[in-house]
């Protein structure tokens, strides 16, 4: 009888591994080594495919950057509502991979995803009149303040422990040891709210941009 034959080793399989090592154990979890074991592989046979750590993770980020949706940007929606709703999915890609984070927000280099996806902000946004300047202006805009809300739980922050908000010290947060429980939530709330605020403000930036036309 036959043995059965083990899967074949493929660029594929060894980012959805090393994500998935990522997602579990953070960035410092993966190594040539440890990826040949989970892969059932010797270490020298990642070589095939990838040089380096860094080679792989950049590919991990990539993988990440693959999941966030673009179609707003080709559908024919009103620029506001594709950023909003691209900001929504993208977010919600980080939140699903929050320990790759730091490596995506190091930029797009020359990961294929990245660059897509930057292609499409820029280009959806000269499209819909705005200036090549402050069309790249508000791609990092968004870019930073995306990133900065996948960072971090501003909620899952605090401690549940009431003794640690002694309202002589702190008298206006005798609630906050309330608000990890509630984390997802706030921080939902969170990003909505930021979100509008900034689409608000570049709904009265474009508002000027269409007077000066």
């Amino acid at each position: 009888m036959a043995r059965p034959r083990k899967p074949l080793l493929s660029t594929d399989r060894i980012v959805e591994t090393a994500r998935a090592l990522v997602d579990a154990e953070g960035l410092a979890a993966v190594s040539t080594r440890r990826l040949a074991a989970e892969l059932g592989v010797s270490g020298p046979s990642l070589y095939n495919h990838f040089h380096t750590k860094d080679e792989i993770l950049e590919a991990v980020a990539d993988s990440v950057s693959a999941q966030v949706d673009l179609s707003m940007f080709e559908d024919g929606r009103e620029w506001r509502t594709a950023l909003h709703d691209w900001a929504v999915s993208y977010r919600a890609a980080l939140r699903d991979h929050p320990n790759i984070v730091p490596v995506l927000a190091h930029g797009p280099g020359r990961r294929p995803a990245a660059l897509h996806l930057a292609d499409a902000v820029y280009g959806a946004m000269v499209a819909a009149g705005w200036p090549p300047a402050q069309a790249t202006s508000i791609g990092a805009l968004m870019r930073y303040f995306i990133m900065g809300s996948a960072l971090g739980s501003f909620a899952g922050g605090f401690v549940d422990d009431a003794g640690a908000y002694d309202p002589a010290d702190y008298p206006h947060l005798q609630q906050a040891h309330l608000l990890a429980e509630q984390q997802e939530k706030i921080d939902e709330r969170a990003f909505e709210t930021g979100l509008t605020a900034l689409l608000d403000g570049l709904a009265q930036q474009y508002a000027q941009v269409a007077r000066g036309a």
